[in-house]
């Protein structure tokens, strides 16, 4: 076998190894997908939107959960995205290459890869113990620092790709640097900075482990953000695990609405990911 054979050769096995592994991975994917839909599907009527979490061996619903998820979730983002814009804005476009510059890319990396759990404990000291009990406040908190380093690395990053070129032509219009950065590099930005946030929103949506130690649970309707607050993440990990089948059948179908509300957020981060790169 001659050397063009054997690299051809080589080539092709890569190529079937990397189409199997690709195979092996999507069949998973299909596989939880398919499940959570067969089991999730089934327990999915108007009740689940309209009724309570129920007591053991009664009908009912989702509601307070779903109401608590989409409030803590907004006050994360409300939070969380001002400070990650700012500092990416910060880091790209005042203090690209200045020592505190480093130090908050740095720290900002940190926060990216850390455990959701260290950052529950984190608030449950801060918060929580100080308070003396939980709150939907302490779970907004938790939330929204996991917000901050998704939205201001992407806000950084997007405001990176903008050409400078637009700024020296605005700059040279004597338009002030504030000025440029508002109306030049934000609005080249916007759909890139936009998917960081909905990528943020999509990372909090399913996050149990800070809301254990900060928001806990609610079984009743409750819109009082200084006391503990129903959300999904939590009633589906209590009711996953409950001997109770009219329980389990709701975490089902608790776990299929956040997967497809994810889903949603990414396929449309996609979209606006696809249409910042064609602009």
């Amino acid at each position: 076998m001659d050397l063009y054979a054997r690299r051809r050769f080589r080539s092709n096995m890569v190529v079937i190894l990397s189409v199997a592994a690709a195979l092996l991975g999507l069949s998973w994917l299909v596989m939880i997908l398919g499940t959570l839909f067969f089991e999730g599907l089934g327990g999915l009527n108007l009740a689940v939107f309209a009724e309570m979490t129920p007591p053991p061996g009664q009908d009912g619903g989702l509601r307070n959960a779903i109401v608590g998820t989409l409030l803590m979730t907004s006050i994360a983002v409300v939070i969380g995205t001002p400070i990650g814009i700012l500092a990416g804005t910060y880091l790209a476009e005042y203090g690209r290459h200045a020592k505190l510059s480093m130090v908050v890319r740095f720290i900002n990396d940190v926060l990216l890869s850390a455990p959701s759990i260290v950052i529950g404990l984190f608030v449950y000291e801060v918060m929580v113990i100080h308070m003396g009990h939980f709150s939907a406040w302490a779970g907004a908190v938790a939330l929204a620092i996991i917000v901050i380093p998704v939205v201001l690395r992407t806000t950084e990053d997007m405001l990176n790709l903008v050409p400078n070129g637009l700024r020296e032509a605005a700059t040279a219009l004597g338009a002030p640097r504030y000025f440029v950065i508002r109306k030049v590099a934000y609005k080249a930005a916007r759909n890139g900075i936009l998917t960081g946030i909905l990528l943020a929103v999509a990372r909090i949506s399913g996050e149990t482990a800070p809301l254990l130690f900060t928001a806990l649970n609610n079984q009743f309707w409750s819109l009082d953000l200084n006391a503990p607050m129903a959300n999904l993440p939590v009633v589906i990990f209590q009711f996953a695990l409950s001997p109770y089948e009219d329980w389990r059948r709701l975490a089902w179908v608790g776990a299929l609405l956040i997967t497809v509300a994810i889903l949603a957020l990414n396929i449309i981060a996609r979209l606006l990911a696809g249409r910042s790169r064609t602009k």
